[in-house]
């Protein structure tokens, strides 16, 4: 079913638990007042939401408190949205679960520093028993986790490592908070409000069979740089192979150093090897100093490889495919994570009207990230996230 109102559009297959909705208008109590006005149903349990950086957050969040009343929220800012038609920018996309489908319950981690086991397994244990609770599903076997953090505290790793240390074999995704490509100040929603320095971890229980997910479109290169000199706790990379970062990294991908930008970084990412996989990491920028700022953890000693993209449209739907021919073809929903570079060079390509109608399709609802989060790593240039099945016959 698919229904228009108001510039909001939000598509709900039949007894599915999750209807999906967006708005792209400015005024965030329209926007929150149409948004309520395609997800509210008496059975309402938990609205998730991934919104523009651009909207004034504290009216925003004052908004969709009162648009949606007592329904418990979560959600963070984008560097782009995936609403139900594709590709958006300066909206606010929303997905709403069905309490008889759903028990999600979530947790504020607002001490990122001082995020250690002692702390994660009781919050992870607690959790879990309020979802049980709800006697939905039974915990172990039919949940997972999504954590959204903040996407410039540069915290990620330390956190998604501990934090999959105490959910074991429960899977996690999730995408850090983007701010429209601005690098300044990325948020994440919990009790109410829009924090900063902070996680949400939300846990999600259902009768819903469903499937975590990631994937990219790269592939390595023989070139391969040593960090030889970094500052790890800034991210930043101050020699590859006992040089200038930036001078090699530009000597390597045949560029002038004061050329090198997002769309370059784009085309030729970096990656560690680890565990028989490449996982991608990212630059984010050039320093006055000849050095390199990443996305993603770096340290003194580790071995990036070049790689290079191979086509991400058609990675992208054969991805989309595969999902959908495990799950069923009526797959009611996927909540992507699609890293903004992606997007970047979908637009460079000018295949960003292609890859909407894909996504559109598969009914993918989801946001740039600045970062990607697939069970207990920190990745860049991915699309990572979780699809679901239809609700199974026998459970009506």
């Amino acid at each position: 079913m698919q229904r228009w109102r108001n510039g909001a559009v939000t598509i709900a297959p039949k007894n599915s638990g999750i209807q999906t909705a967006a708005s792209n208008q400015l005024n965030p109590f329209q926007a929150a007042r149409e948004l309520a006005q395609q997800l509210g149903h008496e059975h309402l349990g938990f609205v998730l939401f991934f919104c523009s950086a651009e909207y004034p957050l504290e009216e925003l969040a004052a908004a969709l408190g009162g648009a949606f009343d007592m329904v418990p929220m979560s959600g963070c800012t984008t560097a782009g949205e995936i609403t139900p038609q594709g590709y958006d920018r300066g909206s606010v996309v929303a997905i709403g679960f069905d309490r008889r489908v759903f028990a999600i319950e979530t947790a504020l981690v607002d001490d990122l520093e001082h995020f250690d086991l002692s702390r994660a397994q009781p919050l992870v244990d607690t959790l879990l028993e309020r979802c049980r609770q709800q006697a939905v599903a039974p915990v172990n076997e039919h949940s997972f986790a999504l954590t959204l953090l903040d996407g410039l505290s540069s915290r990620e790793e330390q956190v998604l490592a501990t934090l999959d240390a105490a959910l074991g074999r429960i899977p996690s995704f999730g995408g850090s908070a983007g701010d429209d490509n601005h690098l300044a100040h990325t948020h994440v929603y919990a009790n109410g409000q829009f924090h900063t320095r902070a996680a949400v971890v939300v846990m999600i229980n259902t009768r819903l069979p469903f499937e975590v997910f990631s994937t990219h479109h790269l592939e390595p290169l023989a070139h391969k740089l040593v960090v030889t000199d970094a500052d790890r706790e800034q991210r930043r990379v101050l020699e590859l192979n006992g040089l200038p970062a930036a001078e090699v990294y530009a000597a390597l991908v045949d560029c002038p150093v004061d050329a090198l930008s997002p769309s370059i970084f784009a085309q030729h990412p970096l990656a560690v090897y680890i565990g028989g996989q490449h996982y991608i990491r990212s630059i984010q920028r050039v320093n006055e100093d000849a050095s390199l700022t990443f996305y993603c953890a770096v340290e003194t000693g580790i071995v990036l490889t070049a790689m290079r993209p191979t086509p991400l449209l058609l990675d992208l739907e054969v991805m989309l495919q595969r999902v959908q021919q495990r799950l069923g073809a009526t797959a009611p929903a996927i909540i992507g994570c699609d890293c903004f570079l992606r997007r970047m060079a979908l637009e460079s390509l000018q295949q960003l009207g292609q890859a909407s109608a894909l996504l559109r399709q598969a009914r993918v609802v989801g946001f740039n990230t600045y970062g990607e989060q697939h069970h207990g790593m920190h990745v860049n240039q991915t699309f990572t996230g979780v699809a679901f099945g239809a609700l199974p016959t026998s459970g009506g």
